[in-house]
C-alpha cells in the first residue's frame, strides 16, 4: 500500500472510531451548550441590527457532533465574548412555533426547508429585514480553518449591513 493511501486509511479508521465516542457525550453537551431558539426571527434580527450586528443562525440537528463542535468552539464563545447575536434552529423541529421574517407563523423545520438549509451544521447570516448578508457556512470539512471562514463571513455580513443603512 502506498503511503498516501495508508494515511487516508488511517484517517478514515481514526475518524470512524472517534465519532461514536463524541456521540456518547452529545446529549449532555447539547444541554450545556445549547444556543437560544428564537420565537420571532424579525425580533431577533432587529435586536442584532440595533447593535450593528447580523443575526447569526445555526441550523442544527440533535446529536450532531459537528453542530456541537461549531456551537461549543465558535458560536458560544462569540456570543459570550464578542456579543454576537447567535441562535439555533433544529432542522427537524416541527412543533415549536416560530414567527418567520414574513411575520407569519411557521416552525423551524418548515423555515429551514424554505431556506433550503437542510445540511447540518449550516450557519446563516441575516440583516434586519431577513435578507442573507453573507454566504452560508455549510458543514465543517476542515476544523483548522473554520474560525477563519466564520470571521470572513462575519466581516462580509457587517459590511453589507453598513452599506444598507
Amino acid at each position: 500500500m502506498r503511503s498516501p493511501d495508508r494515511r487516508r486509511l488511517c484517517a478514515a479508521v481514526a475518524t470512524g472510531l472517534a465519532l461514536p465516542l463524541i456521540g456518547l457525550h452529545s446529549a449532555a453537551w447539547a444541554r450545556e451548550t445549547a444556543l437560544p431558539v428564537p420565537t420571532s426571527l424579525p425580533e431577533a434580527a432587529r435586536a442584532a441590527a440595533v447593535k450593528g450586528e447580523p443575526l447569526i443562525l445555526l441550523i442544527s440537528l440533535p446529536g450532531c457532533p459537528y453542530c456541537e463542535l461549531v456551537r461549543r468552539n465558535y458560536l458560544l464563545p462569540g456570543q459570550r465574548d464578542a456579543g454576537w447575536h447567535t441562535w439555533q434552529l433544529n432542522v427537524n423541529d416541527r412543533s415549536a412555533r416560530l414567527i418567520g421574517f414574513d411575520e407569519r407563523p411557521t416552525t423551524a423545520a418548515l423555515q429551514t426547508d424554505a431556506w433550503r438549509a437542510k445540511f447540518t451544521p449550516t450557519v446563516l447570516f441575516f440583516g434586519s429585514r431577513g435578507q442573507e448578508v453573507a454566504e452560508r457556512l455549510v458543514g465543517i470539512s476542515v476544523p483548522d480553518f473554520y474560525g477563519a471562514y466564520l470571521d470572513e463571513r462575519l466581516t462580509t455580513a457587517r459590511k453589507a449591513l453598513v452599506l444598507r443603512r
